[in-house]
């Protein structure tokens, strides 16, 4: 096969791998692509390998590992391959150590040639006979020609086929789609297991793979011509409303890994059901659609946390733009800039007041598009492009009565699973056409804006306006708790889930924030951002005081988590934490709640919802805001310092005892 066609050589290959751990694996297998020229730093290069695997366990199931990273450390694209008798712990679904594992590197920046390894190889090691002749090769020349495609392996047995699909099959035509939350390798497994499925009962099957390396969309007469659908997914089907009306088999990616021959045989139950076999005649008779709601490979939890995230990734941008144009306006104009009159018809040119007035009134209006974004996105996260509409005017109504961002996520997930149920309507044919838009739309705006300003609109505001009451009368203790609790999540996952929600906290409340200086609201947004900067901060210093404790790779990272750090990204630390995460997200953590708790008890405040210190002109107290960073920058070095000299020092008793020990049986 072309596409790994020279990845791997015999001394990649090692046919006796007997590590004591994944971490050793790891290790044994990276030192033969340094030997070959193809890796140049191991340290640096086993740092990416492990930043990858915090992401997300590699173990594929079925006996396969899969670990593989993009570093600069990395010539040219590789492969090393390792066959363990004892089996190595990849986190596998299916809890099988791997006997079987494919290390892929690929050089930073080859993002297609990565993903096209990867699509490539997941593929391939759906066939039974490709991974049987890898167990089965006597010699690494073997191997290498099998990955490389230079040898075929032997055709296995073919395996007897469900009665009820094979009897279905002849003619069946079938469109899939498959997609996981990486969309590397379950994407691509599933989609060649469903394909192999398929042609063993002699039915026809395009997939489309949401994936990394790519999508290409099934075309719309493919789509009009397939008598069931299978869609085989753990994240959202793009643009799902193409299938609306067929046969559907919904599930999650993992179940067409696992069990292909099953998903085969239930899309084509669907299709004889009707009684009139496999044909156009099945279809213009309407199978009922399939209504499994969610996939089941993630929990419902972790399916809510990706609808609130989608929408506030794409949120973000318009609280930023808005509230650095409005931070700027009040430090042009001051704070009466709220009250100043329309730019339209009364701007000039030469005035500093007129500047200020229209990056207020620019600022506002970005403002206001926040919540419908939020709303809307959420509602395209649940039930992809047709559900954008309602989740939109949701999102407009909710500001409209006072409901702000909670809302706007109550009308977003409204909307979304409203237009998600009626997707899954069996309708006339003469009707699927307009279903998405025109029924759809209208139908579900009428629904969410009657649920938005009679039902939950009123005692959402309600809620709203007493969030805001109580962030403006913290004071003391109160406030400066709620700045720890914020510190910690800030510093938890550094840009994950619980970042995030902090964040949009603080965002919301500066959205709800009035004209007053000193508004509780400003101080929550200079707690989080405080204690966002300081986790990239602590671990640059800590790179410079002990620099023993960190690996060459990791000092290089230090230099650039200043300029991060300074600009409050707080994703600047996630490459220590990767490496080493037991010691420097409890550092992070103590690091962070110092930070915002300060700011909390100093009052500092910030009208800017990003910006780190670019935006200091913009914050209340700038000095004591600067003490509070500060201080969490060295609290954080000091905690790392103390938990890595900690293991520097355990590490280096071991071989003294030792050498002890065997000195004392020698006497």
């Amino acid at each position: 096969m072309s596409d790994t066609s020279g990845l791997i050589t015999p001394a990649l290959v090692d046919l006796h791998l007997a590590p004591q751990d994944k971490s050793e694996a790891l290790r044994a297998l990276a030192q033969r692509l340094v030997a070959e020229g193809r890796v140049t730093d191991l340290d640096g290069f086993l740092a990416d390998i492990a930043a990858r695997e915090a992401q997300a366990p590699t173990g594929m199931g079925d006996g396969i590992g899969i670990p593989h990273c993009r570093s600069p450390h990395v010539t040219r694209p590789s492969l090393a391959f390792g066959r363990s008798a004892r089996g190595v712990d990849f986190d596998a679904p299916d809890g099988r150590p791997a006997d079987l594992v494919f290390m892929i590197a690929a050089p930073a920046g080859a993002d297609d040639t990565h993903l096209q390894i990867l699509a490539a190889l997941a593929r391939r090691l759906m066939d039974p006979a490709f991974t049987g002749a890898l167990r089965d090769a006597e010699s690494p020349g073997a191997v290498a020609a099998l990955v490389n495609g230079e040898e075929a392996p032997a055709a296995a047995p073919k395996e007897t086929a469900p009665a009820q699909t094979a009897a279905a099959g002849g003619g069946l035509r079938l469109v899939a789609v498959t997609s996981c939350p990486t969309g590397i390798a379950h994407t691509y497994m599933a989609a060649k297991a469903l394909e192999l499925a398929a042609a063993r009962v002699g039915a026809r099957i395009q997939v489309e793979t949401q994936g990394s390396a790519g999508t290409t969309p099934l075309a719309p007469e493919v789509i009009a011509a397939a008598d069931a659908v299978i869609l085989a997914h753990d994240v959202e089907v793009r643009d799902r409303a193409r299938f609306a009306g067929k046969p559907t088999v919904d599930v999650g990616v993992k179940a067409a890994v696992n069990r292909a021959d099953d998903l085969i045989a239930q899309a084509a139950g669907l299709v004889t059901g009707t009684g009139s076999g496999a044909g156009a005649g099945a279809r213009a008779a309407v199978a009922p659609v399939t209504a499994p709601s969610a996939p089941t490979g993630e929990h419902w939890a972790q399916r809510l946390r990706t609808y609130l995230m989608t929408g506030v990734s794409y949120m973000i941008p318009f609280v930023a733009a808005g509230g650095l144009l409005i931070a700027l306006a009040f430090a042009i104009g001051g704070y009466r800039i709220a009250s100043a009159p329309s730019v339209l018809g009364h701007f000039d040119w030469t005035s500093s007041h007129s500047w200020a007035a229209m990056l207020f009134q620019t600022g506002k209006t970005s403002f206001g598009f926040l919540v419908p974004v939020l709303s809307g996105y959420i509602a395209w996260a649940v039930a992809d492009r047709a559900a954008l509409a309602a989740g939109i005017a949701g999102g407009a109504v909710s500001v409209a009565v006072g409901a702000g961002f909670l809302g706007g996520i109550v009308s977003g997930l409204a909307a979304g699973f409203l237009v998600l149920w009626m997707i899954r309507w069996n309708v006339p044919r003469a009707i699927r056409g307009i279903m998405p838009v025109v029924v759809i739309p209208l139908l579900s705006v009428a629904a969410v804006g009657f649920l938005m300003f009679v039902l939950v609109g009123s005692p959402i505001a309600s809620a709203m306006n007493g969030l805001t009451d109580w962030l403006n009368g913290l004071s003391g203790s109160n406030a400066v708790l709620l700045g720890v609790l914020l510190g910690a999540m800030m510093a938890f996952d550094m840009g994950g889930p619980l970042n995030k929600v902090a964040y949009t906290f603080a965002a919301g409340a500066l959205t709800a924030a009035g004209t007053t200086p000193d508004a509780g609201s400003l101080k929550v947004m200079a707690a989080v951002m405080a204690a966002g900067m300081t986790p990239p901060l602590g671990m640059a210093l800590a790179t410079v005081v002990r620099r023993r404790l960190f690996t060459p790779e990791e000092r290089e990272n230090g230099k650039a988590a200043w300029v991060l750090g300074a600009s409050f990204i707080t994703e600047g630390a996630i490459p220590f934490a990767a490496a080493d995460p037991l010691r420097v997200i409890p550092a992070n953590m103590v690091g962070s709640m110092t930070a915002g708790g300060l700011v909390m008890a100093f009052g500092s405040t910030l009208r800017a919802p990003h910006g780190g210190i670019w935006v200091l002109p913009l914050i209340g107290s700038p000095f004591l805001y600067l003490v509070a960073v500060v201080a969490g920058t060295v609290v954080t070095t000091a905690v790392v310092v103390v938990l890595k000299g900690m293991r520097k020092a355990v590490a280096q008793a071991a071989p003294d005892a030792v050498v002890a020990e065997q000195e004392l049986v020698g006497a």
